[in-house]
């Protein structure tokens, strides 16, 4: 398994920086995102997509350093039947092209959600049988909506040399768990698999380690990041929060570093088991603890990251 590191928490560095700090910390390679979600602090798109002289310094001062790309991440709502939905799939169309360009043939974005009917203008996510209503629902974003949507994408993402696409089982999106990333894999093909992070299964009540032997070979990417489920408020309102995440205090649930949710010893048995059903691709922790200063959080994720991941380090 190659130890990958998602930029965004070096946000604040230059590329030079946080390549140098990612190096010195044991990162092997790096994934960058393009835009929607993120900032995409590290990737100017349109000028990397205009400039060969901006993508050959841009590599350069990754490959200088020992650094290569892993892979890039797209993750928005392409599907969201609105102006930012329409943005999105520029992002993700512009994403596909610069793939190319850099030699990268591997995506990381997610599934996206649709509106609830042809007149909503905003997504509608869908995670209760009823009232029966919710079933109709689902069947009109996946039959009138996904599957056609990733029917084209696929097809684009070959045209442009890519190999796979990696889906990130997020809330608010169609696909969030194994289940529903086999409903979509068993309609489009191997072309899609899962960007599979522990930390939103978490939330929602599942077993990651479970998961990994369910999904086996449909999963192409992993996320590590962590989450802790906070004693009290969680037992007394429940996983469902909408808090936003910078009310950490208040929370029932919070993204933090590695070993502040889960111990060492359950990463341990959570990357032997991705060992197990045959995983050996890039694993790119994902710092978003808002606890403390974000180069603290990585320091301290990395060591769990190292000492859990099995992998020789000397």
């Amino acid at each position: 398994m190659r130890m990958s590191l998602v930029t965004d928490c070096l946000g604040f560095m230059s590329i030079e920086e946080m390549a140098d700090t990612a190096v010195s910390l044991g990162y092997e390679t790096l994934e960058f995102a393009c835009g929607n979600w993120s900032k995409a602090p590290h990737v100017d798109l349109d000028n990397l997509l205009e400039s060969s002289i901006q993508r050959e310094k841009f590599v350069s001062a990754l490959e200088s350093r020992g650094l290569s790309i892993e892979v890039l991440n797209c993750s928005g709502n392409q599907l969201a039947p609105n102006e930012e939905g329409r943005e999105h799939q520029i992002v993700v169309e512009k994403t596909f092209r610069l793939a190319e360009l850099l030699g990268v043939k591997a995506i990381n974005m997610m599934s996206g959600l649709p509106g609830g009917g042809p007149g909503d203008t905003t997504p509608n996510w869908i995670t209760t049988s009823w009232p029966p209503i919710n079933n109709e629902i689902l069947d009109w974003q996946w039959n009138e909506i996904a599957l056609p949507y990733w029917e084209k994408a696929v097809k684009q993402a070959k045209e442009h040399g890519i190999e796979k696409i990696a889906l990130e089982n997020h809330g608010s999106q169609l696909v969030y768990n194994p289940e529903t990333l086999f409903k979509l894999r068993n309609h489009i093909g191997e072309m899609v698999g899962m960007n599979f992070d522990p930390s939103h299964l978490f939330w929602m009540g599942g077993n990651p380690i479970l998961s990994l032997r369910k999904l086996g070979s449909a999963i192409y990417h992993i996320h590590a990041k962590d989450v802790r489920i906070e004693k009290g408020f969680v037992d007394t309102d429940g996983v469902l929060d909408t808090k936003t995440i910078d009310r950490f205090a208040d929370r029932s649930w919070n993204y933090v570093a590695l070993g502040h949710g889960h111990d060492t010893s359950w990463w341990k048995e959570f990357f032997s088991v991705l060992s197990m059903v045959g995983y050996d691709g890039p694993v790119s922790l994902e710092m978003e603890d808002l606890t403390m200063d974000p180069l603290t959080a990585l320091k301290k994720s990395t060591n769990v990251f190292k000492e859990a991941l099995p992998k020789d380090f000397d």
